[in-house]
């Protein structure tokens, strides 16, 4: 999913088959009390050339693994090329994250073969909404299947299922794992090549996921990484200890500070502007801030004026703030003059504030932004083009319906949870495991500092550290949402997939 203002609260949460299976196989009989697939045939161009495919929604039960009986059905949308043969085509599977989010973002917005169009960085308004094809699908690359988590979308907890057996960190992974494998054995998968793409919390999923399907014996091609959450205790703002939120969080506000035209660059371009700004936070922002009261009068009056030139904030209120501005805080304090507070998904959106004496934002500015218009899309385009009917609402969110908190213990480690542990073991396992790690400068919710901090601490060898590839992009938490940015991630993209999965497509 999308990280939201909840979790910003929460926070401070099989054998391989040896012979050539057909990429589809004809619709199975829906388990009972399931609706019928709704299986529909449509095709786009990419690159100027034409793909046919076939769109299945539909649902694949869950069952526990001791008594057998069905605990969850859960939702997805499988975009799959016609004509080819699944040893060699790659199948790509979406989610979001939240957690308590279903992935209509990814689905709608980034690289599916329709696309929602949104205004840039303004709020999207009312309907009616555009849905065109996309022509930066990645169906070139890799079929595609949108997973919503239970009880997200159309996902359901039912029959022996309780909540508590899906909200939680391990349980979500067990969840996933078993949902993969009865794809790939359902649509003889086994032997296509397997990535995983996860946003925000999903990736803490890709993180458990990846080496939870290995250790089942899964083995998997790669894992995307979109506005990354591993480690909570780091990176998560609201938990993160002592002074490292304030140093993580430093590149995001001098890039934003930069978009807004208030930083002081001394005439650098924006790229040698973020190189300054990232080697001052890790060196001597880090150390000042660390010797507390003890340090200097000149010193601290330096930095206030280094924070001042890449914060865009007034040096008085950086000296009162004894050099450590809060990213809540800075959101609501960059454009406070104009009345505006910062959008914390995507730093582009702003809305006026009704409560200017306030120190913290009263809403996601991102969020409210967008939200609205990728519902309705979806909700159109489920049952017009999909011709899918669950009968029930679908939830984009599922906040107050999730039915149990959820459990941010990790392998009987009490929270804040750390995930990273599981991408490198499953890197070092698998040498072959490719990784791309895709941020946005404008992303609040996931400060890029800090995700770069993490996968750089994972404890891998040089040569398997070198299977991770970044991607950096103008835009927020959805970098898809910048119609300059989809692009961009796409073309890196497309030669990641050319070298975690050569020979194939």
């Amino acid at each position: 999913m999308k990280t939201t203002q909840r979790l910003a609260a929460a926070l401070a949460g099989a054998l391989m088959l040896l012979a050539a299976a057909p990429a589809h196989h004809p619709a199975a009989k829906p388990p009972a009390g399931a609706p019928p697939d709704g299986v529909t045939h449509h095709s786009i161009r990419i690159n100027g050339a034409r793909i046919a495919y076939t769109a299945r929604a539909g649902t694949i039960d869950l069952h526990d693994p001791t008594s057998n009986a069905v605990t969850a059905r859960i939702f997805y949308v499988a975009y799959t090329k016609d004509g080819t043969n699944a040893r060699k085509r790659p199948v790509t599977f979406f989610y979001n994250g939240g957690p308590g989010s279903s992935t209509i973002w990814l689905h709608m917005g980034s690289f599916g073969p329709v696309h929602l169009v949104l205004p840039n960085g303004v709020p999207s308004g009312p309907a009616p909404y555009k849905l065109v094809a996309n022509p930066y699908s990645l169906l070139d690359k890799t079929d595609e299947v949108f997973i919503d988590a239970p009880n997200t979308g159309y996902s359901r907890v039912i029959g022996a299922g309780k909540p508590a057996q899906f909200m939680g960190v391990d349980e979500d992974g067990r969840a996933f794992t078993q949902f993969i494998e009865r794809y790939l054995g359902k649509f003889g998968r086994w032997q296509s090549p397997k990535f995983l793409y996860g946003e925000s919390y999903g990736t803490t999923r890709d993180a458990v996921l990846v080496n939870m399907l290995q250790q089942a014996g899964v083995t998997m091609n790669g894992v995307v990484m979109q506005s990354s959450i591993l480690d909570f205790g780091l990176g998560a703002g609201p938990v993160a200890g002592g002074d490292w939120s304030f140093v993580l969080y430093l590149p995001t506000e001098a890039a934003t500070a930069y978009y807004y035209h208030l930083a002081n660059t001394h005439g650098k371009s924006f790229g040698a502007f973020m190189h300054e700004v990232e080697t001052f936070a890790s060196t001597t922002y880090l150390h000042d801030l660390a010797l507390g009261a003890n340090l200097p009068q000149a010193e601290f009056n330096a930095d206030v004026a280094r924070l001042h030139d890449y914060m865009g904030l007034p040096s008085a209120f950086l000296s009162e703030s004894h050099l450590r501005v809060p990213y809540i805080r800075y959101l609501k304090e960059l454009l406070r003059p104009e009345n505006k507070i910062v959008g914390r998904l995507d730093a582009r959106y702003t809305t006026a504030s009704i409560d200017p004496m306030a120190d913290t934002i009263d809403w996601d500015a991102s969020d409210v932004g967008f939200s609205g218009a990728f519902s309705a899309a979806f909700n159109a385009y489920v049952r017009d083009v999909l011709h899918y009917h669950a009968g029930i609402p679908y939830r984009p969110t599922a906040y107050g319906a999730l039915g149990a908190r959820w459990d941010f213990k990790h392998q009987g480690n009490d929270p804040p949870a750390n995930v990273a542990p599981d991408l490198a073991t499953a890197m070092s396992q698998n040498p072959h495991l490719k990784v791309f790690q895709a941020s946005g400068y404008y992303d609040f919710a996931t400060p890029f500092f800090a995700t770069d901090y993490t996968l750089r601490h994972l404890g891998l060898s040089p040569a398997l550290q070198r299977n991770i590839t970044y991607g950096y992009y103008a835009s927020g938490h959805m970098i898809y949402i910048n119609p300059a940015a989809l692009p961009k991630l796409k073309a890196d993209l497309s030669r990641w997939y050319d070298s975690a999965a050569p020979g194939s497509h």
